[in-house]
């Protein structure tokens, strides 16, 4: 059970603190009435089930369960976020025989059968704690009571500035943070709103720190970052710096880097390849465009690296990347026909490969992916994200049973994709961006039985204006159906009443003809669906 700290400083800044009650603590007489966690005295059944099944887990699965309430409760976080920071709080004792990340992901399994993490899909897998959880397992309290319960406690800390300039407490320095997650925002003052030299200063004092996860304006990291001999995580989002600090070679324990939109910095330093137990490079995300990172001459030596995302793979890094033996996830940018042969061979090496993205040069211009009949896939791979322009489907691609995720990007498809890919055996995911311009999607995007196992369609494009029939039988597990950026889409199709299954309709450009023909005679096509989302242009 954990206890939260939280304040609302006049000026606007958030400042929010997380710790594990002490055994053998009372906390009652600490409750604050009336609060927005206070317990509700006609208890329902689904709430009674909570606390049971939460009293009955075992004492790891509850620190998971804890740590991923105090993680996402600023925002739904990818599950494989989820999965890394559990990895750095070390709440799981480690086997030699297992890979840790798939034990964690199993544990988050359990808890989502246990009704406990409730786990979402909007282009990803996302982990949201049950609604129960602040009623069962957290107690608020005033700061000088966190301040004496928690002293000796791991604690979990949460700073948002607001616009403001940034202040630490004063009591940060006497607590034992484990975890610090700051979200420093752009303010009038721009000096201001950035973290200040004596807040990083503090910060890399933080001698037990294992998380540390910085957003936003943060224009330099300094040398004593490497102090932080202890810290696992280490993620900078959105920031202004420049560079890495050398010392970042001291971080030996570190098993995540994530570097996402750090649109000044443009290369990693040499003394990254001191760091033998990463595990996670992430420089940027695999479903989203982003500026890329070059990498040192060497990158083959991170012999554990399980994960590498926003890799260029010219200047002779592709034929490093075979010796990544443990790749699980890897996201080229840049792809070409310079290196491409080079690349293909590294990566039909890569046998634990199960995710991987190829990204076209200028990707947004209609580039071309180099010619990829010649490639064969590695034989688990279960995602594929292909960004960039296709002539046609390599034959390749249709016989991938294991495949449950597939992207196109940008594919400009003359042939609809659907025709052969519906025959997927495991597709659970589909997502075509621009990859086939057409105005009318006809019934035979799908036939009867077609996409077996779908349960996410997401379709962008900026020229669909109909989609005509859907017929019985097509989509037989579809939950959720997304349009990104139709535009001109007037036309949901006749038959999408049948489909049982569906859970959420997602629409970003709700067309106003749309929208008076949905709010009217063809209401009876979504009214079953529990979950509508749009974004209506009809004053457009």
């Amino acid at each position: 059970m954990s206890i939260l700290y939280q304040s609302l400083e006049s000026d606007g800044r958030i400042q929010e603190f997380y710790s594990e009650i002490p055994s053998g603590t009372t906390m009652e007489a600490h409750v604050i009435p009336n609060c927005r966690i206070q317990q509700d005295k006609g208890e329902t059944s689904s709430l009674a089930t909570f606390k049971s099944n939460y009293e009955k887990l075992p004492h790891d699965l509850k620190s998971c369960l804890d740590y991923c309430y105090i993680v996402s409760n600023q925002y739904a976080m990818k599950k494989e976020e989820v999965v890394r920071l559990l990895l750095a709080q070390g709440l799981i004792p480690e086997k030699p025989e297992e890979i840790m990340e798939d034990t964690v992901e199993n544990i988050i399994k359990e808890l989502i059968g246990l009704g406990m993490l409730q786990e979402h899909y909007h282009f990803y897998s996302k982990i949201q704690v049950s609604e129960f959880y602040e009623k069962s397992c957290l107690v608020k309290v005033k700061e000088q009571d966190f301040v004496s319960k928690a002293a000796n406690s791991p604690i979990h800390a949460f700073i948002d500035n607001d616009g403001q300039d940034l202040h630490l407490p004063p009591s940060f320095k006497s607590l034992l943070i484990r975890s610090l997650f700051a979200f420093v925002r752009d303010c009038d003052d721009h000096i201001n709103g950035a973290f200040s030299q004596v807040c990083l200063q503090t910060i890399c004092g933080l001698q037990f720190l294992l998380v540390l996860d910085l957003y936003g304006v943060v224009e330099y990291l300094p040398d004593e970052v490497g102090d932080l001999i202890h810290l696992k995580y280490l993620c900078l989002s959105k920031s202004n710096i420049k560079k890495l600090p050398p010392t970042i070679a001291n971080l030996q324990k570190l098993q995540t880097l994530e570097v996402h939109n750090c649109s000044k910095l443009f290369e990693l330093p040499v003394e990254i390849l001191n760091i033998k137990q990463l595990r996670h490079l992430l420089l940027c995300d695999i479903f989203e465009y982003d500026c890329g990172i070059r990498v040192p001459m060497g990158i083959g030596k991170l012999e554990n690296l399980q994960t590498c995302t926003g890799i260029y793979a010219g200047t002779g890094i592709a034929s490093e990347l075979s010796n990544l033996t443990q790749l699980r996830k890897l996201h080229v940018l840049d792809v070409s026909e310079d290196h491409a042969d080079e690349l293909f061979a590294s990566i039909r090496k890569l046998e634990n490969l199960v995710c991987l993205s190829l990204d076209a040069e200028e990707v947004g211009n209609d580039t071309l992916l180099p010619e990829l009949a010649p490639f064969s896939p590695p034989p688990h791979l279960q995602e594929l994200v292909l960004r960039g322009g296709l002539v046609e489907l390599p034959n390749w691609l249709l016989s991938m049973e294991n495949l449950t995720t597939l992207v196109l990007g940008r594919s400009d498809l003359l042939e609809e994709p659907s025709s052969d890919l519906q025959f997927l055996p495991k597709l659970k995911h589909l997502r075509l961006w621009e990859a086939y311009r057409a105005k009318i999607i006809g019934k035979e995007f799908c036939e009867a039985g077609g996409f077996s196992e779908l349960e996410t369609l997401t379709i962008a494009s900026s020229d669909l204006v109909e989609w005509t029939e859907i017929v019985n039988g097509a989509f037989p597990s579809l939950k959720r159906l997304q349009f990104w950026n139709c535009y001109n889409l007037r036309f949901l199709p006749e038959g999408l009443q049948n489909i049982s299954t569906i859970q959420e309709l997602y629409i970003t450009h709700l067309h106003g003809d749309l929208s008076r023909r949905l709010s009217s005679k063809e209401n009876y096509k979504i009214k079953q669906i529990p979950k509508l989302y749009f974004w209506d242009m009809s004053s457009s």
